[in-house]
This record gives C-alpha cells, sequence and structure tokens, in this order.
C-alpha cells in the first residue's frame, strides 16, 4: 500500500519519470513490476521510450519473457535501444525475428550492440548458418573491427566448435580488452583444447596492457586441472593474491577444484576452510574434490552436512557425489544416488542422467545404463555420448555404431567428444567405411583443428590397416600432446613397423613432450614385433634410468614377449625370476605363448603351472598348451589338457572374421554356411585350395582335434572364418583391389601361410588384422616375415 500510495503522489512530468525509472530499478518482484507498471499506463507514460525500455529491461531480469514480449508490441514507434534490450533479452530465435523485423520493417539501422546482442543470440541455435550470416552483415556495415561485436563472434565460433574460425577472429581484432580475452581463454577450456587456453593466457600476462580480473584467473583455472599443471596453478595462485583476487568465493572454488585434480585433496579441504561462508559452488567443488580422489567416504558426509544444513542441492551437487571417477566397489552408493535422485525430482537434469549413465557403464551395469538413457526426457548431446562412450568402452562396438546412427537420425548434432568415441568404436571393429564417412563429417564440422579428434582419427586410420593415412593426419598436427604420439607409436608396432616406432620417438624427445607408461609399452609392443631384442631392451633401461618411470606388469610381460618371440626362452625366464615384484599372469603368459612359438615344452610346463595357479579361469592358456602338445603329437597330454578345460566349464572365444564391402559388414565364423553367397564362397574357395596345392601348399594340421581322421582335419581347417572372408572379398571386388580382412584371435599357421599362398595366386594384396597385429600380404610374402 506504502508503494501505491507513493506511485499515485502527485509529480511534474520530468520529476514523475525519473521517479519511475528510479523504482522500476529498485523493484525486485515481478508484483512491484505489474504495480508500477499500472501506475506508470494511469500517469501516462505508457509510450515514453525511456520508462518503458527501463521496464523491458527488468522484466527480463525477472525472466518474464512473456511479458516483456506483449508489452514492446504495444509501442508504436520503438526506437533501437529498445530493439537492442529485446534482442538481448530474449537470447534466442525470437532476438533473430526481431533483428530480421528492426533491418526490413523499420527506418533503424543496427548498430555495434545489435549485432553483438544478435550474435549472441545465434550462439544458442542448431544452425550455425544464422550466426555466420549476422557476422557477415556486421562486417558490410561497418562494425567488422568493432570490440563489442567482435567478442561476441570469438564466443560464437567457439561455441560452435569453430576453434580456427574464433582464433582468426580473435588475432584480426586491432582492440581487444578483458571481456574479449576471457572469451577466448573460457571457450578453448569448453572445447577441451587446454593447451591453447593456456598459451591464449600466457599471451595475455606478456601484453601487460590488458588487465586480468578475478574472471580471467577463474577460467584458466579448470585448463591447469585437467592438464594437471599443478606448479603453473600454483603460480597463477599467487598472481591472484598479488591481484588481491584470491579471497572472492569463486577464485577460491576455482583453486579448490585445481587442487582435487592435481590429486592435492589436503590443500583443497584447507582452501575450503579459508571460505567463511561458503555458496552451493563451493560445496560442490569440495564433494567433488573428494569423489574424484576416490574419498566417497568423506563426499557423502560433506553431502550430509549440505543437507542438515537447509541448503537445497542442484544437479551440479549430484554430479561430484557419483563416484564417475572412481566406481568400481561403489555400485551400492550409485543405486543409493539414483534412489535419491528419483524422489527428489532431480533425475530429469541431463547432467545427473548422464553421470549415472557413465557410471554404470563403467560398472559394467551396461543394461541399467541403456535403461536409464532410454527413460531420459531430454537427451542432450552429452548423453548420447555417455551411451555410445559406455558400449564402446565395455567391448560392444556395434551397439556404439548403431546408437550413432540413431542419433543421427535424431536430428542431434554430434560435437567432438561424439566423433572421439564413434572413432574408437570403428577403431575396435576396423570398420574402415564408417570411419572414413565420420572423418568426411569431421571436416564438416571443422573439428580438425581439435586435438583429440584428430589424435582419434589417425588412431583409426592405423587400426584399421591405414598406417600411411594415420602418418599424413599426424604430420599435417600443429599441436601434437603425448595422446597423439602414443597413437601414432602404437601405429606402427601394430604393423610391424618397429624402426619406425623408434624413430618416431625420437622425434618426440626432441619436440620436448615428455613420454608417459602407454608411451613405452607401444614402444616395447613395436620391438616386440619386429624382432628388435637389444633396442627394446634399450627402451625398457631407459624409461626406469632416464625417466624414472616404474614399469607395470604390463612392461615387464611386453619384455618377455620381445625376449620370448626371439627364441631366448631361458632369459625369457631368467627375467621373469628377477623381476623386483612379484610375477603375474600377464608374464607367465608371454611366456607360455613363446613357448608355444619355440616349440618348448619344458619351459611351458613351468609357465603353464604358474598360470593355472594365478589365472585358473582364463581359458587361453589351456589352449595354448594344449596347441603345443598336439603340435609335438603328444595327443594324449593335450586331451588331458582340453579335458581340464571341459570339467571347468571353461569356453574358448569363437573365432570370427569381419569383412567390410563398400559399407557393408559381412562377419564370418568357421565353417559358416548361413551367408547369402555361401555357395559361391565355398567354390572359391575349392578353386584357391586346388591352386595352392599345385603351388606346393601343405594344410598344417598339428593344432586340429586329433581324435578325428587326417582327411577332416584338413576339411575342419580349410574352412577358418578368415578364409572364408577371403574367398568372398575375391568374389565381391574387382580384380587387383586390395582386400582388408579383421580377426578376433591370434591367426593361426595355417591360415597364415595359406593367405600368402592367395596373394600370390590371385595377385591381390591382402591386409589381416589378427588380435596382435598387420599382416600385409603381397606376392606370397607377409609384412611380418613370418614373425608374429
Amino acid at each position: 500500500m506504502l508503494m501505491k500510495s507513493a506511485i499515485t503522489s502527485t509529480y511534474s512530468p520530468t520529476g514523475s519519470r525519473n521517479f519511475f525509472l528510479n523504482l522500476l530499478k529498485k523493484s525486485t518482484t515481478l508484483s512491484h513490476l505489474t504495480q508500477t507498471h499500472a501506475q506508470i499506463i494511469l500517469n501516462d507514460f505508457q509510450n515514453d521510450i525511456s520508462t518503458i525500455t527501463k521496464l523491458t529491461h527488468r522484466l527480463f531480469d525477472l525472466k518474464a519473457t512473456s511479458y516483456a514480449r506483449h508489452l514492446f508490441l504495444s509501442i508504436h514507434n520503438p526506437d533501437l535501444f529498445l530493439f537492442n534490450v529485446l534482442i538481448k533479452g530474449f537470447s534466442n530465435a525470437h532476438s533473430i525475428s526481431l533483428y530480421t523485423h528492426l533491418r526490413k520493417c523499420t527506418h533503424l539501422k543496427p548498430d555495434n550492440f545489435t549485432y553483438a546482442f544478435a550474435i549472441a543470440s545465434a550462439s544458442t541455435l542448431s544452425d550455425e548458418k544464422v550466426g555466420i550470416l549476422l557476422h557477415q552483415h556486421a562486417v558490410v556495415d561497418g562494425y567488422g573491427s568493432d570490440l563489442f561485436v567482435g567478442t561476441a563472434v570469438v564466443d560464437f565460433y567457439l561455441k560452435n566448435w569453430r576453434i580456427d574460425s574464433a582464433r582468426k577472429m580473435f588475432d584480426k581484432m586491432p582492440v581487444r580488452d578483458t571481456v574479449s580475452w576471457n572469451s577466448m581463454i573460457s571457450g578453448l577450456v569448453r572445447n577441451c583444447c587446454f593447451d591453447d587456453a593456456v598459451c591464449v593466457f600466457e599471451r595475455m600476462l606478456k601484453d601487460g596492457r590488458i588487465p586480468l580480473d578475478s574472471t580471467t584467473v577463474a577460467a584458466i583455472l579448470p585448463a591447469l586441472s585437467e592438464l594437471q599443471e599443478l606448479t603453473l596453478g600454483m603460480e597463477v595462485q599467487c598472481l591472484a593474491i598479488k591481484l588481491g583476487f584470491h579471497s572472492y568465493v569463486h577464485v577460491l572454488t576455482g583453486f579448490i577444484s585445481l587442487y582435487s585434480k592435481c590429486g592435492d585433496i589436503e590443500a583443497a579441504k584447507l582452501l575450503f576452510g579459508e571460505i567463511r561462508r561458503p555458496d552451493l559452488v563451493s560445496y560442490n567443488a569440495m564433494i567433488s574434490g573428494y569423489t574424484s580422489n576416490g574419498e566417497s567416504e568423506c563426499s557423502v558426509r560433506l553431502f550430509k552436512q549440505l543437507l542438515g544444513s537447509g541448503e537445497k542441492v542442484n544437479s551440479s551437487t549430484i554430479v561430484g557425489l557419483i563416484p564417475v571417477f572412481h566406481p568400481f566397489g561403489y555400485l551400492s552408493l550409485t543405486d543409493c544416488i539414483h534412489g535419491f535422485c528419483v524422489k527428489s525430482g532431480i533425475l530429469s537434469q541431463p547432467s545427473v542422467s548422464t553421470a549415472l549413465t557413465t557410471v554404470y557403464s563403467r560398472l559394467n551395469e551396461i543394461k541399467s545404463a541403456r535403461l536409464l538413457f532410454d527413460e531420459s526426457l531430454e537427451k542432450t548431446p552429452a548423453s548420447w555420448n555417455a551411451m555410445i562412450s559406455g558400449y564402446t568402452q565395455n567391448g560392444l562396438t556395434e551397439a556404439a555404431i548403431s546408437l550413432f546412427q540413431e542419433m543421427q537420425r535424431s536430428k542431434v548434432s554430434p560435437n567432438p567428444v561424439t566423433v572421439t568415441s564413434i572413432l574408437s568404436a570403428c577403431a575396435q571393429l576396423g570398420a574402415l567405411s564408417l570411419g572414413k564417412w565420420v572423418h568426411s563429417l569431421v571436416k564438416n564440422k571443422n573439428f580438425e583443428s581439435n586435438m583429440y579428434v584428430s589424435t582419434a582419427l589417425i588412431d583409426m586410420y592405423a587400426k584399421c590397416g591405414g598406417i600411411s593415412e594415420a602418418r599424413e593426419l599426424f604430420d599435417l598436427m600443429v599441436g601434437k600432446n603425448v595422446v597423439t604420439w602414443n597413437a601414432m607409436i602404437s601405429g606402427y608396432g601394430l604393423h610391424g613397423q618397429g624402426q619406425d616406432a623408434l624413430k618416431l620417438f625420437s622425434e618426440m624427445s626432441h619436440s620436448g613432450v615428455t613420454p608417459n607408461g602407454v608411451t613405452f609399452l607401444s614402444l616395447l609392443y613395436a620391438c616386440s614385433h619386429a624382432g628388435l631384442v637389444e633396442e627394446g631392451e634399450k627402451i625398457f633401461q631407459s624409461m626406469i634410468h632416464d625417466y624414472h618411470y616404474k614399469p607395470l606388469p604390463e612392461h615387464y610381460a611386453c619384455m618377455v614377449d620381445i625376449l620370448g618371440r626371439a627364441g631366448q626362452l631361458e632369459n625369457a625366464l631368467k627375467f621373469i625370476k628377477e623381476m623386483p615384484v612379484e610375477p603375474g599372469a600377464a608374464e607367465w603368459g608371454a611366456l607360455l605363448g613363446a613357448c608355444v612359438i619355440h616349440k618348448d615344452k619344458k619351459i611351458a610346463r613351468v609357465a603353464s603351472e604358474k598360470l593355472f595357479e594365478l589365472d585358473p579361469e582364463s581359458v587361453g592358456y589351456y589352449v595354448l598348451l594344449s596347441n603345443l602338445y598336439s603340435v609335438e603329437r603328444n595327443y594324449r597330454l593335450a586331451a588331458s589338457v582340453r579335458q581340464d578345460v571341459k570339467k571347468r566349464k571353461l569356453a574358448k572365444t569363437p573365432g570370427c572374421t569381419l569383412i567390410e564391402i563398400g559399407e557393408t559388414p559381412h562377419v564370418f565364423t568357421s565353417g559358416d554356411r548361413s551367408h547369402p553367397q555361401a555357395s559361391a564362397i565355398y567354390a572359391m574357395l575349392e578353386k584357391l585350395i586346388r591352386k595352392m596345392k599345385e603351388a606346393g601348399f601343405q594344410t598344417e594340421i598339428d593344432t586340429a582335434l586329433h581324435d578325428v581322421e587326417e582327411e577332416e582335419k584338413e576339411l575342419m581347417i580349410n574352412v577358418h572364418s578368415e578364409k572364408l572372408a577371403i574367398a568372398f572379398g575375391l568374389i565381391a571386388t574387382d580384380p587387383g583391389t586390395e582386400i582388408r580382412i579383421f580377426k578376433n584371435l591370434r591367426v593361426c599357421v595355417d591360415c597364415h601361410t595359406a593367405t600368402k599362398f592367395i596373394s600370390k595366386i590371385t595377385e591381390r594384396v591382402i591386409v589381416v588384422r589378427d588380435a596382435n597385429r598387420f599382416h600385409h600380404f603381397k606376392d606370397g610374402l607377409c609384412s611380418c616375415g613370418d614373425y608374429w
């Protein structure tokens, strides 16, 4: 009533306007604004542009967008300032409609603010062409070099993953202020270009003319967190203290996240204690910090404390509580959080359902993950990414590809994370056609500048047989992180090009990129499959003494494999016995595999005894030992091993081979007659075997079951899945075309020999990827040199 009586008092026209402007500024609720609007009309100020513009601005502040729109429609001659308030306020497709109306239906001309607000609004649209067109309009109207327009354009391109375009625009800006630098840094962080964000931050510091603010500091901290750059983070902390920003709650919260992600949870706790009155964001950062460091009990305790304080939690609180990074052993906790989300209604938040989908996938609870995904009312790109990635990580590559295709049909635009996940699936499955299609999508979406996407492309081509294409992409990349180098080194190892892998490692060392455990593992693998014993030993020693890296079981196993494959079985056994840690199944398994290759029963018996003790449920070791006995024609012991497998109810993974014809994958199993062209395939196979025998081929039947006739053994081996796939490839492709097949197990000796003969007889290049490596067959020879 006091407000009403104050409003209805009599004022002079000028005084009344100032009074209403001041009153609008102080209004804090929609009810206040509606009362004020009524009195504005009573006092005949409904056509006063200044007053209506201020009222419109306040309506947008209170999210009353519909009210603001109706108010605008009641104004007969809105000025440019009012148009700008509306365009900024809507920040969606309505803004673009208003901009179009402004240009076509009024005598007004857009100014720099009009373009800045309209381009910012275009960032929310699914079609990036609108924003690009607005940028072109701004240039034509003379605002191409304007600070506000330039900052909006940079932000627009970054929100649409067009990193190169954003960088070019930023570099061309004649004047840059703190806001434009902050937009560039935070945009690069959003695009996971963390190294680039740090470079821009360092440029800003070197420039010296632009003052940093608390937003600058808060913007760079996530990049340092992801890069695990704690030392640099501490330097930024010193800078924040010097500039007086360190006590700001949002800056302290950023440092809590930095220390947490870098593993220093104690420092994070100290910083949290410095905040006199932590807000919800600070609580969320600390809860997430505990969870990401495997201290879920502490995060649950803090979460309960937060609930007890009466604070209402949000989706970020729950996402931080979900044990995404350390899920193992926390299925019950995840189920409890899931239940809490259902009861509180927070499960409808896409970020929450996405985090739960992720953790269920990592716990191999893929059915629960898919159910959650299917029940999500709003599926964001992150939701699709989580499910696609979940399938890929669990080896369900066909399901991942199928879901990606469903995502395409749903008109959800893939982002770099989607592309990275689906390329990983293509790499696992050997789906080169789909991988190439995704590559064309990458070009179309301008994702090539994204380091993670380019690295995934390199990995995909290398694992699908295109090692030269992988190297071309690698050489084109401007910035390379350790994962990029690892992908290329690993690719060379898969293709048996050990010397190329070692040469690339030398380049990596000179580039300043520090190798990690995966780098050394890839190098040792490359040496193993190229017979480079001396080089492998040097790498292993360098890893320990020069890089001070503590070997994992995988590194020891690779060293055993290097020695074993080279026939140095005694040295391999000695290496295992002299290990500073207790050898496990990985090391003994590598030794057993080498014993089978070199037919050493004595050491094989030692290795198998250890393996049956350490990993009695792994059928692969039984198969290896059985094969060794079969090769030695000791069928009694081979049968005994197989009988043991039956008693334990262990099942051998069935062999299968994939071949792509066009964009269609075809999968064959041993003796498979389900293919529509089975008759033609078997006819081609008979024809090949006849020609091969004429050329001197003899079927390797030693590892076949011993309790069948010799002729039957030969028939069994002749219809192995890789032979069927090659026969189909010869039928379905033009003469001279390269044939590529993908086998899920190690290719057997007979199929390896047969493929050499087939490549010579048919004058075809045949590329085979088995469980270990790539084999390139040409003119009767294999790139592995019969060393696999």
